[in-house]
C-alpha cells in the first residue's frame, strides 16, 4: 500500500480540484468529510490520467517536451493494475486512487472504461453520430459518475443508471462550451451529422465565419443534455443526505453552464463560460431544497418502475434492456 501520509494525499487532492475544476470543487464543499476525501482523492486520479495523456498540468498547457501519448496510456493501464494488486505508489495520484478503489470496492472494469475514454483521444477516434458522442462522455465522465456513487455505496444498478446519466449531461455540457477550445489541439467530439447539418465542415469548426452556426450546434447539446439531468434528479434520493446535497447542486452548477453557453449564442467562445461566486450560492441553496425534497417526496420510495423509467436514454454498456 502506499506510504503517503494521508494528511499530503490530501493536500494533494484539494489542490489538483481547486485548479482543476472550479465549478465541482464548490459543490465538493458540501459532502461529509470522509466522502469528500475519497471524491477528491478520485478525481486527483482522474484530473492525473487526463493531463498525462495530453502533456497538461491540471488542463493547462504544460512547457513543451517530448510527449509520446500512447507510452503515456500504457503506463496508466500498468499503474492502475498495480493499484488494484496493492503494490506501494510513489504517484500521489495514484496511491490516492488506491486508497479509493480498494477502500470502497471500486470495480476495476469502471477505471479500465474510463481510461478507455483516454485511448479514444489517443487513437483519434471520429465521432459521426450522437450515440458515437455518448460512448465517449461514457467512458470520460459516465463511468466516473458510477465510481463516485460506488463511494457514496449505491449499489443498485438503478441507481448507478441515474448516475451514469448525470455524468453524460456533464459531459455534453463541457463538449457544447469547449468546442472551440477541443478544435484548435485538433478534436471535435460533436457529432458530424450534426455539424454538416449544419452547414459546418467538421474541420472547420473554429473558423469565425461559422460562429452563428455553431451556436445552433452547441445549443442542440445543451438540449440533448437535459434529459440526463432530469434522469439524474431521481437518483439524488438514494444517497445520504449530504452528499445528495452536493451532487444536486453540482448537477445545478453543471446546468447553468449549459444555459449560459445557449443564452450567450455566437458570443459563447468568447471567453470560457462559467458561473459566478453568486450563482454558485443560489444553485447551493437551490441544492438544499432539492435535497430535503427528495427525503419527503413520493420519490423518496425509489419504486422501481420509477428508476426504471428512462426511456430513449442511452445505455451503459452491460444495461441492455435498462431503458424501460
Amino acid at each position: 500500500m502506499s506510504g503517503y501520509a494521508n494528511a499530503n494525499l490530501m493536500e494533494h487532492a484539494t489542490q489538483t480540484i481547486e485548479v482543476g475544476s472550479k465549478s465541482f470543487a464548490a459543490a465538493a464543499r458540501l459532502f461529509p468529510p470522509a466522502t469528500r476525501r475519497s471524491v477528491l482523492m478520485l478525481y486527483a486520479w482522474c484530473r492525473h490520467c487526463d493531463d498525462v495523456v495530453d502533456g497538461q498540468e491540471l488542463g493547462f498547457a504544460a512547457a513543451p517536451v517530448a510527449h509520446d501519448a500512447s507510452s503515456e496510456l500504457n503506463r496508466l493501464y500498468d499503474n492502475t493494475r498495480r493499484a488494484y494488486s496493492g503494490e506501494p505508489m510513489r504517484d500521489p495520484a495514484f496511491a490516492a486512487f488506491q486508497e479509493v478503489a480498494l477502500g470502497h470496492a471500486i470495480a476495476p472494469r469502471y477505471a479500465f472504461d474510463h481510461l478507455a475514454g483516454f485511448a479514444m483521444d489517443v487513437n483519434e477516434a471520429r465521432y459521426e453520430t450522437i450515440e458515437d458522442t455518448l460512448r465517449y462522455c461514457y467512458h470520460v465522465a459516465g463511468v466516473v459518475g458510477l465510481m463516485m456513487a460506488s463511494i457514496m455505496g449505491a449499489r443498485d444498478e438503478l441507481v448507478l443508471d441515474r448516475a451514469c446519466d448525470l455524468g453524460l449531461a456533464f459531459q455534453l455540457t463541457n463538449i457544447a462550451r469547449d468546442i472551440i477550445d477541443d478544435a484548435r489541439i485538433g478534436r471535435c467530439y460533436v457529432p458530424s451529422e450534426w455539424l454538416l447539418a449544419a452547414g459546418i465542415p467538421p474541420d472547420h469548426v473554429a473558423l469565425p465565419r461559422h460562429r452563428a452556426a455553431l451556436a445552433t450546434v452547441a445549443a442542440r447539446l445543451v438540449d440533448y443534455a437535459e434529459p440526463y439531468y432530469a434522469s439524474a434528479t431521481l437518483g439524488i434520493a438514494a444517497l445520504p443526505l449530504r452528499s445528495a446535497w452536493a451532487i444536486a447542486t453540482a448537477r445545478n452548477v453543471y446546468r447553468q453552464i449549459g444555459i449560459e453557453v445557449k443564452r450567450r449564442g455566437p458570443r459563447a467562445w468568447d471567453q470560457r463560460v462559467g458561473t459566478s461566486k453568486a450563482t454558485k450560492l443560489r444553485l447551493l441553496a437551490l441544492g438544499g431544497a432539492q435535497a430535503l425534497a427528495s427525503r419527503v417526496s413520493p420519490v423518496r420510495a425509489m419504486t422501481t418502475p420509477a428508476l426504471q423509467r428512462r426511456s430513449g436514454l442511452w445505455l451503459r454498456p452491460g444495461r441492455v434492456g435498462a431503458a424501460g
